[in-house]
């Protein structure tokens, strides 16, 4: 069925239903990158079933969400996350954001601009580290992706198709750098393995030694990166 929006708990909390033919029992997954609430139903399972579970659930569906972090608009004054450090952010001349001595230096004029300039200069950015890894990996693998693309996905950092096509979010600019290069690795090596074996994990390790500690930050991390707010 296609998915279904329903509210439980006061005041009222947004509750998307899906099924799945894949699903064993009830599932509640709170999203940490923009807090979407989805219950997933197996085969069989009534509508009353899940309102009563979600009913159930309602006050660890409210700890999750209180868990996540806060949502965050970079503006002048402020500071913004690039290449793993805290920048600051400071109304300047000129017509594009400029990065000096450490400094974002943003166009002065219309402030309220500012995130949508940001995120321009962002995917810029990440235009050229993704390409520069990507050349880096694709040497040492033999192997090169037919197409790459840049996005702000919700749902994963990267992907690559069976055509060889890479997807990667240019948020990952605002990781620290080997972080993005892992997020590269993993995808590349989807270009001999389209899978998650452990000849798969075996090529990225290849490709980036020590890449577990990189994994684990963007665990850890990657919620905050979809917490600044680039768009409306």
């Amino acid at each position: 069925m296609a998915e279904q929006i329903i509210t439980v708990g006061t005041p009222p909390l947004e509750v998307v239903i899906r099924r799945s033919g894949r699903a064993r029992r009830l599932s509640l997954r709170v999203s940490r990158l923009d807090g979407r609430v989805t219950l997933t139903l197996p085969p069989g399972a009534s509508p009353r079933q899940a309102r009563a579970f979600a009913e159930e659930k309602a006050d660890w569906i409210r700890r999750a969400l209180a868990a996540r972090p806060e949502d965050e608009r970079p503006m002048p004054g402020g500071t913004v996350p690039f290449r793993g450090a805290r920048l600051p952010i400071v109304a300047g001349p000129g017509r594009s954001v400029r990065l000096e001595g450490g400094v974002l230096a943003v166009p002065a004029r219309d402030p309220e601009r500012t995130p949508a300039r940001l995120a321009a200069f962002f995917r810029l950015e990440a235009r050229e580290a993704v390409a520069e890894a990507v050349a880096r990996y694709g040497e040492r693998l033999g192997r090169m992706p037919s197409a790459i693309s840049l996005r702000d996905t919700r749902s994963r950092w990267g992907s690559c198709t069976a055509e060889g096509r890479l997807m990667l979010s240019w948020r990952l600019i605002m990781a620290p750098p080997p972080v993005l290069d892992y997020v590269v690795a993993h995808e590349m090596a989807h270009l001999v393995h389209m899978d998650h074996s452990p000849a798969f994990w075996s090529t990225v390790a290849r490709l980036m030694p020590g890449h577990e500690a990189h994994r684990a930050w963007l665990r850890t991390h990657g919620a905050a990166l979809h917490a600044v707010r680039l768009r409306d």
